[in-house]
């Protein structure tokens, strides 16, 4: 196994002034299951291929363990792909499918045989060695490309979008897969997705770009308490987190009729910059309701009613234990969309106004200008 580096790689396609990966800075560990993440254009796809070699790197270099590979051809990398359309030969059936690039390789068809049945026992694909591609289900063709994969025992698995032609029950049971084996396998694998979901249940890590640049590289866990910039905290998290531009005032923000405490280093950094107002994120679940006398949580708020942010209900999507308020409110003077989580059993009325606060302590403040995170 080895693990992956990328050393302030960079790639510029010909007749483009801009970077397409912009100086990526990575260092993957033996073994980690790493998730390249972020919206289309964005330069994940780009940043594999010059990982597997079929892009080249304009600066900066990439390494796989002590080996410097910025420059070696695909085949000398020891990496195997598996790509988005599955790319199987029609004409071959599973079992060959599986083990043509070891024919290649000049290895032995009782080897060959071993370990085509070996890879079909992990992915339960054994009582379909003998068919053709068009015989074989989305997922199942995806796991035949999983199998080709797995019999090279390369030092580095590259995945691009490999769930994405897949239905949405069926991606969410083959990413479970996927993740499961490459654990049990333990080779550092390097994953591309759009989907934030994917890449938060099943990376070590998720690193987020946006326009070339990485944007932040971190645990899912810490990526979602702690969202580096403006960018993340918007991209990561399924709904995705309220941002709302706020005055600054004494003790913290002005947050329609409440003031929400923040921390004193965010604001003192807000003040430094020149800055009026800040950006607060709040995640769907860290809203508290106001009920009509000003409490939340049995705690008076204020005496006057109604506190907080009036929220107009426009659409509920009721999920059983949880509800998701999709609503507006009036902030500065602007109408700005947001989503609550609310009580799945006690969902509010379209058309009805509920009044919200943050929690205390679940609040992020970001610079309004730069983006960047202000809050501890």
């Amino acid at each position: 196994m080895a693990t992956v580096t990328y050393d302030k790689a960079t790639r510029i396609y010909p007749g483009s002034t801009k970077p397409a990966v912009d100086q990526l800075d990575i260092a993957i560990e033996d073994g980690e299951f790493l998730v390249l993440v972020g919206p289309s254009g964005c330069g994940k796809s780009t940043s594999l291929r010059m990982l597997a070699g079929l892009e080249d790197v304009n600066g900066g270099a990439i390494r796989i363990g002590d080996r410097d590979v910025t420059h070696l051809p695909p085949k000398d990398r020891d990496i195997a792909m598996v790509f988005q359309n599955y790319a199987l030969y029609p004409h071959m059936t599973v079992a060959q499918n599986m083990g043509f690039a070891l024919k290649i390789a000049g290895v032995n068809k009782t080897e060959i045989r071993q370990k085509v049945e070996d890879a079909a026992r992990i992915l339960d694909l054994t009582e379909y060695l003998e068919r053709k591609p068009k015989a074989l289900s989305g997922g199942q063709r995806q796991r035949v490309a999983m199998g080709r994969a797995i019999v090279r025992e390369p030092q580095v698995f590259l995945m691009d979008e490999p769930l994405s032609n897949l239905d949405a029950k069926l991606r969410v049971q083959t990413r479970t897969q996927i993740a499961g084996l490459q654990r049990r396998l333990g080779i550092t694998t390097v994953y591309v997705t759009h989907d934030q979901v994917e890449a938060m249940t099943m990376g070590d890590r998720v690193a987020v770009l946006k326009d070339g640049l990485l944007q932040q590289v971190d645990s899912p866990r810490n990526m979602y308490d702690r969202p580096a910039n403006l960018f993340v905290a918007g991209f990561i998290g399924s709904p995705a987190m309220n941002l709302v531009e706020v005055p600054i005032t004494d003790g913290g923000v002005k947050f329609g009729n409440s003031v929400v405490p923040v921390s004193r280093e965010a604001l003192s950094a807000a003040a430094d910059r020149g800055d009026t107002t800040v950006t607060v994120g709040v995640r769907p679940e860290h809203f508290d309701l106001v009920g009509a006398g000003g409490e939340v949580s049995g705690k008076s708020l204020t005496k006057d009613a109604p506190a907080g942010l009036a929220v107009t209900v426009n659409v509920v999507e009721e999920l059983g234990a949880d509800g998701y308020v999709y609503g507006h409110a009036e902030v500065g003077g602007e109408t700005k969309d947001l989503v609550v989580r609310v009580n799945g059993r006690q969902v509010p009325a379209k058309g009805s106004v509920l009044h919200v606060v943050p929690r205390p302590g679940e609040t992020h403040v970001f610079s309004t200008s730069s983006g960047e995170r202000l809050s501890d």
